[in-house]
């Protein structure tokens, strides 16, 4: 093969690659400007790092299996199960404190430590949350309460969870109902 070809095809590689990464980009801008739900694109993201600091990604099953993969927050669903919980099962009151909180959450980041929420590393996001834990103000100890409670219980409560992690069996033991008795003739 001569030079010029090898030039070619490494320069169409990097421009295919470059036109990808555009795309990517054009359709995430797509996502937050026509996101249709209950909380906006970027409440969203908060509540998806919210649970992905409480629960990382890593716990490995104690059930060994051929498909278990170690597993987090995030890979189970909770934070979309979070979504649909505060939608559909809260009151409105609780949900603008839900809300309020989240722009707190993310406004206190950025005012300490110059960064928004989602951008941080875990460790300050872990020092950010608990800070809530032990404030003075009730609502941010409320927001604290409900985002841990409701995040352990949609992570425990997930197939993935119950099945590889704690060993769950919907019918344990087993059934055999079908199974030939011998005659007493």
């Amino acid at each position: 093969m001569d030079r010029r070809k090898s030039l070619k095809i490494i320069g169409g590689s990097a421009l295919g690659i470059a036109g990808l990464v555009l795309a990517d980009w054009k359709w995430q801008l797509v996502d937050q400007l026509t996101h249709k739900g209950f909380f906006t694109f970027k409440e969203e993201n908060l509540i998806s790092s919210i649970v992905d600091t409480f629960i990382p990604e890593g716990l490995p099953p104690k059930v060994p299996s051929l498909d278990a993969k170690p597993i987090g927050g995030l890979s189970t669903g909770t934070d979309k199960f979070l979504f649909r919980l505060f939608e559909h099962c809260y009151e409105k009151e609780t949900q603008d404190l839900i809300k309020q909180q989240l722009v707190n959450l993310d406004k206190k980041a950025k005012e300490e430590l110059g960064k928004s929420f989602i951008l941080l590393p875990q460790e300050d996001r872990e020092k950010l949350i608990l800070s809530l834990e032990n404030s003075e103000k009730e609502n941010e100890n409320e927001f604290f309460k409900l985002m841990k409670s409701q995040t352990i219980t949609g992570f425990t409560t997930v197939r993935e969870v119950m099945e590889d992690y704690r060993g769950y069996q919907v019918a344990p033991g087993y059934f055999k109902g079908c199974v030939d008795m011998p005659s007493q003739v």
